[in-house]
């Protein structure tokens, strides 16, 4: 057993602070690990379901048996870990706005950091997730126009509490309808949110998919007892 506690690395960046650290948990018996934007949690290891989820129901409800996937946030890797563990994906581009975080990954500081970046299958691309969405070449920069089976984003805790407010506008019918070209008849946009469903975000999504649905994700809570929960919002193009 290591230190109890250890920053791993700590960078300033456009966006704030970012840092990475190391604690262990005396009660649970396992090394967490975090990561920090200036003084907001954006991820750790010991809160990974509603991540695991994302892309589990994404890439369950998407189509075919050959599948190209985009995750948008990288983070320490569990939504785009578990996408590599279904055998149907082909290929995955992560697009991480933060190349500090792609460096951990492939410096191995994070406990999938060797998984996501040994695996011939996954690419981490850094670059605005929001801005290549919109743009006409697409989401990944390697591939102009390509489309996708499915999308899986987890950046902003929900469409109403943003890391950044340029992302807000993201959350509306037009932009989403710019998404929606980047994927195949019958593929997925699967969203992760911090908050319970959102009915207003529900109807904004219906205006440009065919099928949406909200998924709440319960998971047990070891600091506080009981449970807590996330939400997955999932939304399919039309099949014609």
């Amino acid at each position: 057993m290591g230190a109890l506690f250890e920053e791993l690395d700590w960078r300033p960046t456009p966006m704030g602070a970012v840092s990475l650290r190391r604690r262990r948990d005396p009660a649970l018996g396992v090394d967490v690990y975090e990561i920090k934007l200036d003084d907001d949690f954006l991820m750790s290891s010991l809160w990974t379901a509603g991540e695991v989820e994302l892309a589990r129901l994404g890439l369950a409800a998407a189509p075919g048996q050959a599948l190209d996937v985009v995750v948008g946030g990288l983070g320490l890797g569990y939504t785009a870990g578990t996408a590599l563990d279904d055998p149907r994906l082909r290929s995955l581009v992560v697009v991480e706005a933060l190349g500090e975080v792609i460096e951990w990954h492939r410096a191995h500081l994070v406990p999938l950091g060797e998984q996501l970046t040994t695996d011939d299958r996954c690419r981490l691309e850094q670059g605005d997730f929001f801005a290549l969405a919109s743009s006409p070449a697409g989401l990944d920069p390697q591939s102009p126009g390509a489309r996708f089976h499915a999308i899986l984003l987890d950046i902003d805790h929900s469409p109403r509490h943003v890391l950044d407010p340029r992302h807000a506008s993201f959350y509306q019918a037009e932009p989403l309808g710019r998404l929606a070209a980047r994927l195949h008849p019958g593929g997925v946009f699967a969203l992760w949110s911090n908050e319970p469903p959102d009915d207003g975000f529900t109807a904004v999504l219906g205006e440009t998919f065919h099928e949406v649905a909200a998924h709440v994700v319960e998971f047990s809570n070891p600091l506080q007892g009981g449970t807590s929960a996330n939400t997955v919002y999932l939304a399919r193009t039309s099949t014609i």
